[in-house]
């Protein structure tokens, strides 16, 4: 579980898949949601902020989730 000392980060779910494990966090503090991904073959690793009408669904297709987010930024630029 991804907790600090003062309980201000929680896991809200977890899942693994094919050597992928996705984890859905809630900063308490903050009220933000976030996702954890970790690739167990590659050792590859990465964290993001997602907003909370986002977060069920770049919980269950984070690599999706993440190239709509680049996908949307390249468009606005």
């Amino acid at each position: 579980m991804w907790t600090t000392p003062e309980l201000t980060i929680r896991e809200l779910d977890h899942r693994t898949s094919d050597g992928i494990g996705v984890t859905l966090l809630w900063n308490a503090r903050t009220n933000r949601v976030s996702i954890a991904v970790v690739d167990e073959r590659s050792g590859e690793t990465f964290q993001l902020d997602v907003p909370g009408a986002d977060a069920l669904y770049a919980f269950n297709h984070p690599y999706a989730y993440i190239g709509s987010e680049m996908a949307d930024s390249a468009l606005a630029a």
